[in-house]
């Protein structure tokens, strides 16, 4: 007994030494974790210490390897450099002695994320019906320019510039511009005017010029400008800082509009849902040289719409085309493919392997009465 009572304090030593062995690993780890914060908060404010960078384009490039770089205030320096650079690099340069550290990314990498530019559009005439009148307009102004220009010379007329497409939404103004680009093998440059409106002084102005210098490298080529109203609405007195810089975007649209020439091979298409805004200075010849309206298709028209959008789809026997058409009365051509996807997709919920008329009335229900009671219900 007397030696199992000296052995117990000695076992409690024990359990203590390890619980404190555990306490002061647990400790250095966090001292560790505690260290490399600190390194790493150091390392930012050493790099938040640093002098800032001055931002230039290279402008020449002299045999003595040195360049003439131009900053963002206007002025030109002749500078060294550490690096091999070229002319048009947007370049970082150390603030006290101008030599050239970095080279920075392409400003053009800005337009990518505000534009969609596709070199060939997927989208061809044949993918587009019911507007026969309004495309052959289209082919017009903008692929026989393309293709045959020297039928204008022989004549002795200048080319249009610009053709405005203005109706309804979900009509195929985007639809038309795309297919247009493709059959002219265009580049197709789509912007929407919302993207123009920028928060600072001078920004959207400057988007403008990079946009329509970017239409130039690529010639030939559409730019497109979807709801063009968001910019090119009638201006009015202006209240605010924001009504400012949108006319400075505007006025420089429309300064590009007239600056470039006819054998730049470059067409500007606009296109809106309420031209009844827009401001008299852009619908003027030289500019929009010709006005096409889009309408709600006719009966005639969906058809031709519904047979593109049920090419892919296996229909019953029991499908008439010309009935759902009837049926359709006032839809959009957006409205037609969303009729459609959902008759395929009730399909599918009953586990058939070919979509019926029962499913496309059950569709035009959904997509066209609903859309009725919902926009009775807001109104």
């Amino acid at each position: 007994m007397a030696e199992t009572d000296a052995v117990r304090p000695i076992i409690e030593l024990e359990r203590e030494l390890r619980r404190l062995e555990i306490e002061n690993r647990k400790l250095e780890m966090t001292n560790y974790e505690l260290m490399r914060q600190i390194k790493k908060l150091e390392e930012e404010i050493r790099k938040l210490k640093k002098e800032p960078l001055v931002v230039g384009t290279v402008e020449e490039i002299l045999p003595d390897g040195k360049a003439i770089v131009k900053t963002s205030n206007g002025g030109q320096f002749l500078v060294n450099s550490i690096m091999n650079v070229s002319s048009g690099d947007r370049v970082a340069m150390n603030q006290q002695n101008l030599a050239i550290i970095k080279i920075l990314p392409a400003e053009r990498s800005r337009i990518v994320r505000a534009t969609e530019v596709i070199e060939r559009p997927n989208v061809s005439f044949s993918d587009v019906g019911g507007l026969s009148d309004q495309l052959n307009e289209l082919r017009e102004v903008i692929e026989l320019p393309f293709k045959n220009p020297e039928k204008f010379k022989e004549v002795g007329i200048d080319p249009p510039k610009g053709v405005l497409l203005y109706g309804p939404p979900g009509c195929g103004k985007t639809l038309l511009a795309k297919a247009i680009a493709r059959e002219s093998e265009a580049t197709f440059i789509r912007i929407v005017g919302s993207e123009l409106v920028r928060k600072y002084i001078g920004e959207g102005a400057k988007l403008v010029r990079q946009i329509f210098k970017m239409a130039r490298d690529k010639a030939p080529s559409i730019v497109f400008i979807d709801e063009i109203d968001a910019i090119a609405a009638r201006r009015l007195d202006e209240t605010t800082g924001g009504d400012r810089e949108v006319n400075r975007t505007l006025m420089q649209l429309l300064a590009e509009m007239d600056g470039f020439d006819d054998n730049e091979q470059v067409k500007v298409i606009g296109a809106t849902n309420r031209v009844d805004i827009l401001d008299p200075a852009i619908l003027r010849p030289g500019r929009f040289d010709r006005l096409i309206e889009i309408p709600l298709p006719d009966r005639k028209g969906r058809e031709e719409i519904l047979k593109i959008h049920t090419r892919n789809m296996k229909l019953s026997r029991n499908v008439s085309l010309k009935e759902v058409a009837r049926l359709t009365e006032g839809a959009s051509g957006a409205d037609l493919k969303a009729i459609c996807t959902e008759a395929g997709m009730f399909a599918i919920r009953k586990g058939k392997k070919s979509v019926g008329m029962e499913e496309f009335l059950d569709a035009i229900e959904k997509i066209l009465i609903f859309e009725e009671e919902e926009q009775a219900y807001y109104t």
